[in-house]
């Protein structure tokens, strides 16, 4: 099923890292398609989109009667206000201690094939469990959490209505939840303006910084299409004792260290940056990937030391601010009693 967006476009993969016709009219139109939004949302046939079923994943989604304690929610660690993250490297979990991973962000993350930075989640539903239980993150137990919601009759209603058949179960609970992930879509920003033919819409420095993001500085070879990710798994060379991907990947020589790349959409308000929150503002990872990283066998061969001047550096990061949706508003739901 999909979810009719505002605004028209498809959605497609960048094909080379070459910038076609370079500083050509036609060529910068040419990258410009490439970037384009989708205009539906897509949900799986088994989880179709309706109004009612997000409202609920919503109010669930706020909700710290999910945890343990009772003192936590999803948004504990994703909130709105940080383009559905935390302005920290390591969210606070249950034990009110850091986690040793950065929350990666809900946003667009109806189109992410697999989920968390080592990708061990095949599915939003799979996902939103693992948070849930997790002793050191919301510490719920799910048996606890259906027999306290069954308690409250608002969402006893709800689930009854929904799931008809089933009620409040663990199951239809993370339904609801990813129902509602999958409704978190990064707004309008001035990159998607400019792309839709308001030429006003970027300054001329992020318009430099678009073409150097597709080629001297060779960022689209990782971060491709309109979400500005290829889903894929990439030791960049942070200095890290985490395995990463090879946890699960463990033959391929590639996977260690290596971690799922993020999306770029709404980056001001996403800091700090990289999978341990290792860099504290866009300039700081610009010039972290202009260093190439650390050299070892298992860095990808994508990355390599850029030797960008100050005004390029300056112009790449105009660029990545370009990204952030110009109107972000998330109405906290109301919580049944």
């Amino acid at each position: 099923m999909l979810l009719k967006l505002g605004r028209a476009a498809s959605v497609l993969v960048l094909a080379s890292l070459c910038l076609p016709a370079r500083g050509t009219e036609d060529g910068i139109a040419a990258l410009k398609a490439q970037y384009r939004r989708p205009m539906q949302v897509p949900f799986p046939d088994e989880a179709p989109y309706s109004p009612q079923m997000a409202t609920l994943g919503k109010m669930l989604f706020f909700d710290p009667r999910l945890s343990g304690m009772q003192h936590m929610s999803c948004a504990s660690c994703h909130n709105p206000s940080f383009g559905f993250e935390v302005p920290v490297p390591g969210a606070i979990g249950s034990t009110n201690k850091p986690l040793p991973r950065k929350a990666p962000t809900v946003l667009n993350a109806a189109w992410l094939p697999v989920l968390f930075w080592d990708g061990r989640a095949p599915n939003l539903e799979i996902q939103a469990q693992g948070p849930i239980t997790t002793p050191a993150e919301m510490d719920g137990k799910f048996p606890e959490i259906v027999a306290r919601l069954k308690g409250i009759p608002e969402y006893r209603a709800w689930f009854g209505k929904l799931f008809p058949q089933e009620g409040v179960t663990q199951d239809t609970l993370l339904t609801a939840i990813a129902t509602y992930e999958r409704t978190v879509v990064s707004g309008w920003a001035p990159f998607d303006r400019w792309v839709e033919g308001d030429e006003a819409a970027l300054s001329p420095a992020a318009r430099r910084g678009f073409v150097l993001f597709n080629g001297k500085a060779a960022c689209a070879g990782c971060h491709t299409g309109w979400n500005f990710t290829d889903n894929k798994f990439h030791d960049i060379g942070i200095s890290t004792q985490d395995l990463g991907r090879a946890a699960f990947d463990p033959d391929n020589p590639l996977a260690r260290h290596a971690f799922k790349t993020p999306g770029l959409r709404n980056l001001t308000h996403r800091a700090p940056f990289g999978h341990g929150g290792q860099f504290a503002d866009l300039d700081a990872i610009v010039t972290f990937y202009e260093s190439g990283g650390m050299n070892r066998p298992s860095r990808s061969p994508l990355m390599r030391p850029l030797a960008l001047t100050r005004a390029e550096h300056e112009d790449l990061v105009d660029f990545l601010k370009s990204l952030t949706a110009e109107k972000t508003e998330t109405a906290l739901p109301n919580l049944p009693n």
